[in-house]
């Protein structure tokens, strides 16, 4: 099983003999990971971090050490982190929890950092974006690459992660949260996937997964002739050069020069209406201004 589960995960074979980080939480997913970096001969670090959510987690760690020691003398690390309860818990404990592996890939001079993110995942990802009304690049789901985060199981199933373990071996620890449906995942996850899948008669997770790798593609294809665009509308770029673009990369190019945090919808059309003159400026997220000056676009 493990050979089938390589050749469906080819980025592991870029790690044989690099360091880098697999970010185990001690569940199925992460822990077969833990299982196949090995088997493809990266020096993989267990980095397991620890959210503070709930009183029994340090039991967690634990099982995560018993796996890399299992499986031929892993190294594994603990994080320890305090994600406080509450609004937007799911969205405050990831963010907090990729700094901290993030952390850890630069103190241990690794090359990258492994998570376990499955094709169901993918699938639920893709849901999560209809229901924001993401647009293509958020419908598109998760990459396997993004900058040192790498999604090596992509190709793969859950029920496959488990079957792995359970074959090897291998002890793994199931996250109460993951089964509260108050968190919109985990409702996606048991209640409103298989009802859509028992509604189509059919296991919807590689259809889902499928436009997902089609989306993201196509969205890749349109970013790049936006990033074109904007190299020959200049540093800033000009305001008549931007509005003699199509609406579609237009968008895209507007995106790109608001950068980081993503701009709505909403936000891009405004900033439009100033490269075509119909306002002044325009206030965007992270108290940042946009307006024409000189015929181009600047962000203050």
């Amino acid at each position: 099983m493990i050979q089938e589960l390589l050749a469906r995960s080819p980025v592991l074979g870029e790690y044989a003999g690099a360091p880098v980080v697999v970010a185990c939480s001690g569940g199925a997913d992460s822990v077969a990971l833990l299982a196949l970096a090995m088997h493809a001969g990266a020096a993989a670090v267990a980095v397991h971090v620890d959210h503070g959510l709930r009183v029994d987690s340090a039991l967690d760690f634990a099982c995560v050490q018993e796996a890399a020691a299992r499986l031929g003398g892993g190294h594994a690390m603990l994080r320890t982190i305090a994600v406080c309860d509450g609004a937007n818990v799911e969205a405050r404990a990831r963010d907090a929890r990729y700094r901290e592996l993030e952390g850890a890939r630069a103190a241990l001079d690794a090359r990258a950092v492994l998570v376990a993110h499955t094709m169901d995942d993918q699938a639920e990802t893709v849901l999560l974006g209809v229901l924001r009304g993401s647009a293509a690049a958020g419908l598109g789901g998760m990459p396997v690459r993004r900058g040192s985060i790498v999604r090596p199981l992509l190709g793969v199933r859950r029920s496959e992660t488990a079957a792995l373990c359970a074959q090897l071996g291998l002890r793994t620890v199931v996250d109460p949260m993951n089964a509260h449906t108050r968190f919109q995942r985990a409702w996606l996850r048991h209640e409103l996937l298989p009802s859509l899948s028992a509604r189509a008669e059919r296991d919807l997770v590689p259809v889902l997964a499928r436009q997902a790798d089609v989306l993201r593609s196509e969205s890749d294809y349109l970013d790049a002739e936006a990033q074109r665009a904007l190299q020959a509308a200049g540093d800033p770029p000009r305001a008549r050069s931007l509005a003699a673009l199509d609406p579609v990369i237009a968008r895209r190019a507007v995106r790109i020069v608001c950068g980081s945090p993503p701009v709505s919808l909403a936000h891009v059309d405004a900033v439009l209406d100033v490269v075509r003159g119909a306002r002044l400026a325009h206030e965007l997220p992270g108290g940042r201004t946009v307006r024409r000056r000189g015929g181009c676009l600047v962000i203050e």
